[in-house]
């Protein structure tokens, strides 16, 4: 028997030894789902988003199944036109991107796509009473119009130079959305767009179900019916895949290797930008002293959690940049120094109690730290990040729950959170760390407030220069060092495990928000059953 192969961006050490040795253990053919073959496909995942609405915030980042961009990514995330015809035209002072548009593109209601419905998303979501927490990504715009119907203009404040990956948004039609209230509307629920699949039920918290767009502008896709089966549990969807019940699925490490030995099944294993960090609130008197939060960076061991957790599917992340990336800083590693972190907290003042937990002033060093129920990586990521604290005298509660009981705790209570966007620095370091979006939503969770980090946001964002933009998040980075907001603990490398029924299956480079429109899924437009 020969050894399966990973598929994918650059496989994890744990991918390789998962896939050695498969011996003969066949899975069970179909699904529940009415799978008829490789017409069909069911696939798990662990999130489901608020809404289906471009308008507030859905598939930003690109790869919705509903709906097109201007522009898409390749399987190497370079640019490639989608509802433009070709790649925008960008005047030499970098503040104008034309765009001309595809002809003939409809949407699945039947009617015509035009400069009209860019116009109107991109005016919408800027629109102070649309409630789209990451409007504040198109800060750049100054104004967009429309020329004539076939060509659409953006005119920026300053040269943004991401710009064009912003541009991935999906365009909703003016003729549905904007007839209904942006906020609530069906709209919402029940989208319209010009994307290769046509939502045909979404059970919320259970599944959303999808069948091909036989008009769709790219060609109608093999993969008739597609459904994205919403099982927040790690264990039950493993469970549920292995039972024939799903087609393919994203797995933490631990239970991906459970399905080493099937025959039936590959291992696609896809490198990625999303990390796991601990929220260090600055208004918790604990967490809120800087000392502190120098000690817990140092206090964590990352090798062993990517080595443990992992299994080595993943890199220790010393930032929200992997180091692997041109962005990362040198020089900004942090190396595991339990011995160092105590000194920073005797320093301080921290001085340890009889049980060994440190206190202040009164105040004993023991915080909460909240993470979402039924997600095993996180679990385990609070619970190492938890016994090497203790290590160093502070005393961390681990909690499980739903993000609606963990967000109204977030300004006071740590969170095991997550992040990540592989397009450029800006989308993941602005949001999480700029002071104006302090307890804003999912924004700035830890409420960090520092102004050199302000100032080099802001220079890195409305700089066009490379050389400045990389000087400016040098200085984050650096800043991060002195004064960490957050404890960055790994990057994680996503591991799916999907049934042999399709060819040339590929992954991404991905992002921290993945699920609809990543894993091996994220072109199933261009699926094609495998020969038999």
């Amino acid at each position: 028997m020969t050894a399966r192969t990973v598929r994918g961006a650059a496989g994890a050490t744990l991918a390789a030894a998962l896939i050695t040795g498969a011996a003969a253990c066949s899975a069970p053919s179909g699904n529940t789902e009415g799978s008829a073959g490789a017409a069909s496909a069911v696939v798990g995942i662990a999130n489901e988003p608020e809404t289906l609405s471009p308008l507030l915030g859905y598939g930003k980042d690109g790869n919705s199944k509903i709906f097109d961009g201007l522009l898409t990514h390749d399987a190497g995330m370079k640019l490639k036109p989608a509802l433009a015809e070709a790649l925008p035209e960008v005047s030499a002072d970098g503040l104008t991107y034309t765009y001309k548009l595809r002809h003939g593109v409809k949407f699945s209601d039947g009617a015509a796509f035009g400069a009209k419905d860019v116009v109107f998303t991109y005016r919408t979501i800027l629109d102070a009473k649309t409630n789209n927490a990451s409007k504040t990504e198109l800060d750049a715009i100054e104004g967009v119009e429309a020329q004539g119907d076939g060509a659409v203009v953006f005119k920026l404040k300053y040269p943004y130079a991401p710009f064009a990956e912003r541009t991935v948004l999906p365009i909703a039609p003016e003729h549905i959305a904007g007839a209904q209230d942006v906020n609530s509307g069906a709209f919402t629920t029940k989208p319209v767009g010009t994307g290769p699949y046509l939502l045909t039920g979404w059970s919320k918290g259970e599944k959303l179900s999808f069948r091909a767009n036989p008009s769709y502008w790219g060609g109608e896709p093999a993969v008739k019916r597609f459904t994205m089966a919403v099982v927040k549990d790690d264990d039950v969807r493993a469970t549920r895949l292995r039972s024939g019940e799903l087609d393919a699925a994203i797995l933490p490490p631990n239970l991906a290797e459970g399905f080493a030995r099937d025959t039936d099944r590959t291992l696609y294993a896809a490198t990625s930008f999303d990390y796991r960090n601990v929220t260090l609130p600055t208004h918790n008197k604990v967490t809120g002293d800087v000392a502190v939060r120098r000690a817990l960076d140092i206090a964590v061991d990352r090798a062993a959690m990517v080595d443990k957790l992992l299994e080595g599917g993943g890199k220790p992340a010393h930032g929200p940049v992997p180091t692997g990336s041109p962005w990362f800083t040198a020089g900004t590693e942090r190396p595991y120094d339990l011995a160092r972190a105590k000194r920073i907290l005797d320093d301080a003042g921290w001085a340890p109690g009889a049980d060994g937990i440190r206190a202040k002033d009164g105040v004993r060093a023991s915080f909460p730290l909240w993470y979402t129920s039924g997600d095993k990586i996180r679990q385990d990521h609070a619970l190492a990040f938890a016994s090497d604290a203790k290590k160093a005298g502070i005393e961390v509660k681990t909690e499980a729950g739903t993000w609606e009981v963990i967000e109204p705790r977030m300004k006071t209570d740590a969170v095991l959170a997550g992040g990540g966007s592989p397009a450029d620095p800006d989308f993941d370091q602005y949001l999480l760390l700029t002071s104006s979006l302090a307890g804003d939503g999912f924004n700035n969770m830890a409420q960090y407030d520092n102004p050199v980090v302000d100032q080099a946001l802001a220079d890195a964002r409305k700089s066009g220069d490379p050389a400045v933009r990389k000087a400016a998040y040098d200085t984050v980075q650096r800043e991060l060092v002195k004064d960490p907001g957050y404890v960055f603990l790994t990057h994680i490398d996503h591991l799916y495990v999907v049934n042999d029924k399709w060819q040339s299956l590929t992954t991404q480079v991905e992002p921290h928000d993945h699920g609809l429109g990543s894993g091996p899924w994220w072109n199933v437009e261009s699926w094609k059953p495998k020969q038999k």
